[in-house]
């Protein structure tokens, strides 16, 4: 199997989605590492955001690789790939998000339903200003505190910068529920968190390296297992 720098050299990185799927549906698998490569971190930000546990989000994520790839034929190009594939992720997380609340004792997460945010609203030292780190990780707890329903909506257009669009196609949502949903969410996180961090939030939720290159040969692992391949 080729590796991704082979596969870079080729030029496949620059193809748009529909075209890596087009050759992957023609027998060119190994393109398939593309594909997650380019949305290993959306998958797990958005698993992480409705299950709220790293490891859980990493199954989702192969879960929902395997899935897709097993679909792909089924994929008609009336939405983006990228929110065909995330509503994959979505379905599989909130599935497991349902067996947990059949059976609570699966569920090792806190979680406080609808609960109000009471973020006191200091100003940050400079030191905690030139921290990308820090103020990265007070993004995550202020997001992960979020109710289930406005967590998700947020992680996908603050974090991830999906347009309305795209995050309602990705969660079966109207557009009008999409902006209800990111005006509470915001709400309730507090504007100014948000405003002070910026640009820093695609620094949150990282997903690179060591746990990128797991996945992605976990989900080749597995494809190597169907029938037929």
């Amino acid at each position: 199997m080729e590796t991704i720098e082979t596969l870079q050299k080729t030029g496949s990185e620059g193809w748009t989605d529909e075209e890596i799927v087009g050759r992957i549906r023609a027998g060119d698998t190994a393109l398939y590492e593309i594909i997650m490569r380019r949305y290993n971190q959306r998958l797990y930000r958005v698993a992480r955001a409705i299950l709220r546990d790293d490891a859980e989000a990493e199954d989702v994520m192969q879960d929902a690789y395997v899935r897709a790839y097993q679909h792909l034929d089924q994929f008609a190009g009336r939405a983006p790939f990228s929110a065909w594939l995330t509503r994959i992720a979505v379905h599989e997380a909130l599935g497991r998000l349902r067996l947990r609340k059949r059976n609570p004792q699966l569920d090792d997460t806190k979680d406080d339903g609808e609960l109000r945010m009471d973020i006191v609203e200091t100003s940050p030292d400079p030191e905690q200003n030139a921290s990308t780190a820090e103020l990265g990780h007070l993004l995550e707890e202020a997001l992960l505190a979020l109710p289930d329903k406005y967590r998700t909506v947020v992680m996908l257009r603050d974090v991830e910068e999906l347009s309305t669009s795209e995050t309602a196609a990705a969660l079966d949502l109207s557009k009008e529920n999409v902006k209800i949903r990111l005006h509470r969410g915001h709400e309730m996180a507090r504007g100014w968190l948000f405003s002070r961090v910026g640009t820093n939030a695609q620094n949150a939720f990282p997903f690179m390296g060591v746990r990128c290159d797991r996945v992605v040969q976990a989900v080749f692992a597995r494809l190597a297992e169907l029938p037929g391949d």
